[in-house]
């Protein structure tokens, strides 16, 4: 347990190394975390149509309840 604690550690450090100094990512790595995000959201969007919430209408009620 010790040991994946510890490369835990190392990881972290490493990658807050990397957001520190931003020489460290490329663009194509900048590129390939927002396909990722965006793959999530879709992910996500689908697990909620599939659990029956509608977001684009969840999100318009919201928004046309909102104005005056």
């Amino acid at each position: 347990m010790e040991s994946a604690q510890r490369r835990l550690l190392r990881l972290w450090h490493r990658l807050f190394r990397l957001w520190i100094d931003p020489a460290g990512f490329s663009t194509a790595e900048l590129l390939g975390n927002a396909a990722m995000a965006i793959g999530v959201l879709v992910v996500i969007w689908g697990a909620l149509k599939i659990m029956g919430v509608d977001v684009i209408n969840v999100i318009g009620q919201k928004l046309h309840s909102s104005l005056p």
